[in-house]
């Protein structure tokens, strides 16, 4: 089915300046971009890596939690691809999901060679716990809730060891504009502006044969996240524009425990990691009253979608906004031990985790959807990959499991790499000859919101298309947005405008499948259609902008799966 939405192609820039040449572009540092780069410059591949910030400030560094893998002897991939797929509401990808629990173990390994130092027992062992859906302890943990810092220090200390090789090449403060195609649609550089302390000022074009896009989530288009400042959306919204297939974007995962500062506080938000309740921490109304028993077999471990909407509903009928966590008699020398930053972060906003009740509400913490891809991260346009969270390889299906997003962004980036090599090596991605950008022929279909507006963008994506949802909820933030991009003059230019554009953009997107998928089911809840449907809504949403601009989406049913 077709709407009357309408995304133009480009972002209004100045024309590129300089150019350069490399056989990949990798666009993102987190553990998806470091993983692909170093594995793609292993095999031979020249490679350019863009980060938009610092190499160490993507989303990777602030996972607590873990990256959960199979390791254990009692534990299994087929336990640990149960889980994942009950977790994911019948919409996981079986076959990506097999992928990511045989092939995990073996990546995570590889991770230890590198040099990453996970928590280990007083047997030198690896020490790995439990969290929300996990029937087994399979979670592994560094610094105790530190995971993602660690990964990323390992990562990047690997990177920084060839960093003299002519052959990889590292550009920190560059934000992609768009991407670069061909007479024939096939991705073959990007245009990128690199913000004053990088190597080349100013906009230039980068000419590749293929681009690995990992650039994170979307945390930034909702006024409360845990994602931070960088999680603009920027590689689903470029690859948005250039007509990739973008798929089951209305999946956004509200993190069910995230410190509550109050309703003034936006941005960031402080995470309380589910490990913490994996420990034996529980969740208490305003009046101390356990409410998660009988709302699930694992209670207050339940999957995240399951706990979120169960603080929701606690919420309404306390008239509260927040809930509380208690984890009070898991005792001070427990707490700083294995929680020093969730424990040093509390304390920052006037919390001790050994004495006082967690003010917790659900916060915005992951997109489940992004830019659809295969087994090897093809995306649908020829040249294009996707890894980590802004792509949807199908592995959470419309909630993601608990520590399944590192892992993700391991194997996948890993798979990406292998399936570039041999492209390469089968002259399947030869050089071609990118078509200018169209801010170079005079921008007859560019457009850009002035960054002033980013805080109306976010506060009407947070009370229309939020944790909870409803037909005139939606629309009411669909007016909002396309008032917004009716005004889209295209005067103010530069990095702020351009990501508060991406971010508007991909509000108008998800927004739009969210209306479209009239049933509640994992990330997604509409109070008008609370119940499950897998009647009607057991399948996909896919939504792709034509070269006419119109976005068209369509449902895609898929085959009910057995978890017995």
């Amino acid at each position: 089915m077709s709407t009357a939405l309408t995304i133009p192609r480009w972002l209004a820039a100045p024309p590129p300046g300089w150019t350069t040449t490399a056989d990949v572009v990798v666009v993102g540092s987190g553990i998806a971009g470091l993983t692909a780069a170093l594995r793609l410059r292993e095999q031979g591949a020249t490679v350019l890596l863009v980060t938009k910030t610092l190499l160490n400030e993507g989303s990777t560094a602030w996972a607590q939690g873990g990256i959960a893998a199979a390791m254990d002897d009692e534990d299994s991939p087929d336990q640990h691809l149960h889980d994942t797929l009950v977790a994911g509401v019948g919409l996981c990808d079986v076959d990506a999901v097999t992928a990511l629990v045989n092939e995990g173990p073996t990546r995570v390994r590889e991770l230890v060679a590198l040099g990453a130092n996970f928590d280990r027992g007083s047997n030198g062992e690896i020490s790995l716990t439990r969290e929300g859906g996990h029937h087994r302890d399979r979670i592994l943990h560094a610094g105790g809730d530190a995971t993602g810092k660690e990964i990323s220090r390992a990562l990047i200390e690997a990177l920084h060891r060839v960093k003299d090789d002519p052959g990889i090449e590292v550009i920190e403060h560059a934000l992609v504009v768009d991407l670069l195609q061909d007479v024939d649609g096939r991705v073959c550089g990007a245009t990128i502006h690199v913000i004053g302390e990088g190597q080349i000022d100013g906009v230039g074009a980068v000419h590749c044969r293929a681009v690995v896009l990992a650039t994170g989530g979307l945390g930034q288009i909702y006024a409360s996240t845990t994602n931070p400042p960088v999680a603009t959306g920027d590689g689903m919204a470029i690859a948005l524009r250039a007509g990739a297939v973008i798929a089951d974007l209305e999946f956004v995962q509200f993190h069910p425990t995230v410190l509550f500062l109050g309703d003034d506080s936006t941005g960031q938000q402080p995470l309380i990691s589910e490990a913490v309740r994996g420990e034996g921490a529980f969740l208490v109304d305003k009046d101390g009253v356990r409410f998660m028993q009988g709302q699930h077999e694992l209670a207050d471990l339940a999957p995240r979608d399951v706990v979120a909407r169960a603080i929701v509903a606690r919420m309404a009928q306390t008239h509260s906004d927040h809930v509380f966590l208690d984890c009070r008699h898991l005792g001070r020398e427990f707490l700083e031990k294995r929680f020093p930053s969730i424990v040093a972060s509390c304390r920052e906003h006037g919390f001790d985790m050994a004495t006082d009740l967690l003010p917790v509400a659900p916060a915005q913490h992951y997109a489940s959807g992004g830019v659809r891809t295969d087994l090897d991260g093809r995306s649908s346009l020829p040249g294009l990959y996707a890894c980590g969270e802004c792509s949807c390889t199908g592995v959470h299906g419309a909630n993601r499991l608990a520590s399944n997003s590192l892992l993700e962004g391991l194997v996948f980036a890993h798979r990406i790499a292998e399936d570039i090599t041999r492209r390469f090596a089968a002259a399947e991605l030869p050089w071609t000859e990118p078509l200018p950008a169209q801010s170079e022929r005079g921008c007859g279909d560019c457009t850009l919101l002035k960054s002033g507006n980013r805080k109306t963008v976010e506060r009407a994506m947070t009370a229309g298309s939020g944790v909870v949802r409803s037909a005139d909820s939606l629309a009411a933030t669909a007016a909002r947005l396309g008032a917004l991009a009716a005004g889209a003059d295209g005067v103010e230019g530069g990095p702020k405008s351009w990501q508060t554009t991406n971010l508007l953009q991909l509000g108008q997107v998800l927004t739009h499948v969210a209306a479209l998928r009239e049933e509640t089911r994992g990330g997604h809840v509409r109070s008008d259609f609370p119940a499950r449907d897998d009647a009607h809504w057991l399948g996909h949403t896919y939504a792709v902008r034509g070269t006419d601009g119109v976005v068209t989406t369509s449902f895609h049913p898929t085959a009910p799966q057995d978890l017995s």
